[in-house]
């Protein structure tokens, strides 16, 4: 689990931090290629380089420029791009700076202009996408079904389909009572709504700010307010111009992914939305304002210890079944760790040279999930005698179950008991001033590309994503999965790598088996408990 960084200060979970895309000064590749198996070698001039997916800003001189695709610059120098899905902007964009003569960016020396320029007469909507969370009691067992019943959470053999939301009926039955618990702990159900909800008119309020007003939305991929209802929403208020932004800082197949996948097979039901201008920001965990904010929280919960250099940063992120990023080529690990990478950095100018962890939280089924795993990390790290901790939810923007139950009571009490004499926690980025700007100016460098990616009919099959991503991680994990090698050749007992495999084949075997038998003779014990009819 360890490596060193910097001189022997640093630990974490994996030896260099993985980079996003193949690069070469001045050429990104595009592709598949985007999310390689190993980890690209890190560039040592990173500190001079920035990245921004889907439009980014470069600095000339004193002049703002802006340029599409993926892009890597050096400060003042000139912006270099491959663009992997479209070479053009749209028609619009482009009679707007026909009069500027930069073969690859247009450049404006008044950002107030050029942002009447963006907005003109258009109607601008910008759309959060978030998991959602269950508002009571009540609602734990349906918002569990909604999630199960997911492919991109449980995905089955394209034969055991249409098992698919039987199989969901069931676990989040047997789940719901635990589920119930750990939601009546923090007070009888998520607060994720409520915090989206403020992050939503925080946003807005910003971007009003910024001369560029706009309508903010939410949409929660299983529960209320569902996608579906924030995009009626959209098509009342007319909006013109769509920036979807997923409140997930790492693409991941599992969340980000997911919720395009669905907005996708929206837009592509209903000519209004079809015919909309839209773009998306895929992630933006590389972002100056979201790594600047992280560290300033983790710089305050430090002071809060007796001997704050002495303590460990431990960053927890949301875990993904591994198989998503080994055969899927799913971004999720290389991103994390470039992005802690990019944190430690942030800390190190302000002289802060703690060590640091990563490990991966949340993990659901018997099937292998991203390593170390959070609890198991914890235990090791009192077996070494680590005295103070310090929890990081790296991969979540707002306090729901994950933060408040899992962190904050499960793994704090495994803490203690482990021989971990000091906890702390650093609180979720909420409404935080700095973070919300820094979306906001994420939002308004997307701006001059809104369209440039437009489905332009009922028939069209191209990506919402920028290089296509989203489908071509989907499609990846989808026609190559049974043409890679098994992760495991031997039948192995116990909880080694390859028996963790095997006991999560035969318990989904045991389980499709069940329902199966259940749904072609009509008894047994799931008709009694009324979970099949």
């Amino acid at each position: 689990m360890r490596g060193e960084l910097n001189a022997g200060e640093r630990m974490w979970s994996s030896s260099q931090a993985s980079t996003r895309g193949v690069m070469e000064m001045g050429r990104v590749e595009a592709g598949p290629s985007h999310f390689p198996k190993k980890p690209a070698p890190r560039n040592l001039a990173r500190a001079n380089l920035s990245r921004i997916y889907a439009v980014k800003s470069c600095s000339i001189g004193n002049r703002t420029g802006l340029s599409l695709g993926q892009c890597y610059h050096k400060i003042s120098s000139t912006c270099k791009c491959n663009l992997g899905w479209s070479s053009q902007p749209s028609r619009g964009l482009s009679d707007h700076f026909r009069g500027y003569s930069s073969a690859s960016e247009a450049v404006l020396t008044s950002q107030s202009d050029f942002r009447k320029l963006l907005v003109g007469n258009e109607k601008i909507g910008v759309l959060l996408l978030n998991l959602g969370g269950p508002e009571t009691l009540d609602d734990v067992q349906p918002f569990l079904f909604n999630l199960f019943a997911d492919p991109d959470i449980i995905r089955l053999p394209r034969l055991f389909r249409f098992l698919q939301k039987p199989l969901a009926k069931f676990i989040s039955i047997v789940r719901a009572p635990k589920s119930k618990e750990g939601y009546a702990s923090i007070g009888g159900g998520s607060p994720l709504r409520q915090i989206t909800d403020a992050q939503a008119e925080a946003l807005r309020e910003a971007l009003c700010e910024k001369d560029v007003p706009a309508k903010v939305y939410v949409g929660m991929r299983y529960w209320h307010p569902f996608t579906e209802e924030a995009i009626e929403q959209i098509k009342r208020d007319g909006i013109t111009k769509l920036v979807v932004l997923p409140l997930y800082p790492q693409f991941s197949i599992s969340t980000s992914g997911s919720s395009l996948r669905l907005l996708e097979s929206i837009f592509r039901e209903d000519e209004y939305l079809v015919n909309m201008q839209h773009t998306v920001i895929p992630s933006w965990y590389q972002r100056e304002g979201y790594i600047k904010a992280m560290a300033t929280l983790i710089e305050k919960e430090l002071t809060k210890f007796s001997e704050p250099q002495k303590v460990m940063i431990f960053f927890s992120a949301h875990g993904v079944p591994l198989a998503y990023v080994e055969e899927a080529g799913d971004p999720y690990k290389a991103e994390m760790e470039e992005c802690i990478d990019l944190i430690m950095e942030e800390l190190e100018k302000r002289g802060i040279t703690n060590p640091c962890t990563l490990a991966y939280q949340s993990r659901v089924g018997p099937v292998e999930w991203l390593k170390p795993y959070t609890d198991e990390t914890i235990i090791e790290l009192g077996q070494k005698r680590v005295k103070s901790l310090l929890a990081v939810p790296i991969s979540f923007v707002s306090e729901h179950i994950e933060t408040l139950e899992e962190i904050d009571v499960e793994y704090k009490e495994l803490a203690l008991e482990s021989g971990i004499k000091q906890w702390g926690r650093v609180p979720a980025l909420g409404c935080e001033p700095t973070f919300i700007s820094d979306l906001a100016d994420a939002v308004i460098e997307s701006l001059p590309y809104v369209g440039a990616m437009a489905v332009s009919n009922l028939e069209a099959r191209q990506s919402l994503v920028p290089l296509g991503s989203v489908e071509e991680l989907l499609a990846a994990y989808d026609s190559k999965r049974d043409e890679l090698p098994p992760p495991v050749i031997v039948w192995e007992w116990g909880w080694t790598k390859s028996a963790e495999t095997w006991n999560g084949r035969a318990a989904m075997l045991a389980v499709l088996a069940l329902l199966v038998l259940e749904v072609t003779t009509g008894e047994g014990f799931l008709h009694q408990w009324g979970i099949l009819h």
